[in-house]
């Protein structure tokens, strides 16, 4: 799996988590079903994660959906912001399902880096 990170502008700066930290820590979590329509990134504009808008790009991330394993929950951070798992949340939505399978934070995690931009960090 390719190394990913959430970003959240605050006035902390730029904070970022490890996708990776993230999935250990809420590996015990109570999973539940979440209506898509819940999920309130699918209304809001997508950026294709930094990459310029092209079809290319358009279409890597395609790739993405269709490799997305559905098994996985999707992490939720405690205000229900996708931390991980939108290419998963995307395929439920292209495949027609109404709910997905999540785990959610009741306090967030401590950020991994503050301050620094997804050009600064390791992959």
């Amino acid at each position: 799996m390719r190394k990913q990170y959430y970003f959240l502008r605050t006035a902390r700066g730029l904070l970022a988590w490890d996708v990776d930290r993230l999935v250990q820590l809420a590996a015990s979590l109570p999973r539940k079903q979440v209506p898509l329509d819940q999920i309130r990134e699918l209304d809001q504009p997508w950026s294709g994660d930094d990459d310029a808008q092209t079809w290319r790009a358009m279409v890597q991330h395609i790739v993405l959906m269709d490799q997305a394993d559905p098994s996985y929950p999707i992490i939720l951070s405690s205000s229900g912001a996708v931390m991980d798992g939108m290419h998963r949340v995307a395929k439920a939505l292209r495949e027609g399902r109404v709910d997905i399978t999540t785990v959610q934070f009741e306090h967030d995690p401590e950020p991994d880096h503050v301050g620094l931009g997804p050009e600064d960090l390791p992959y």
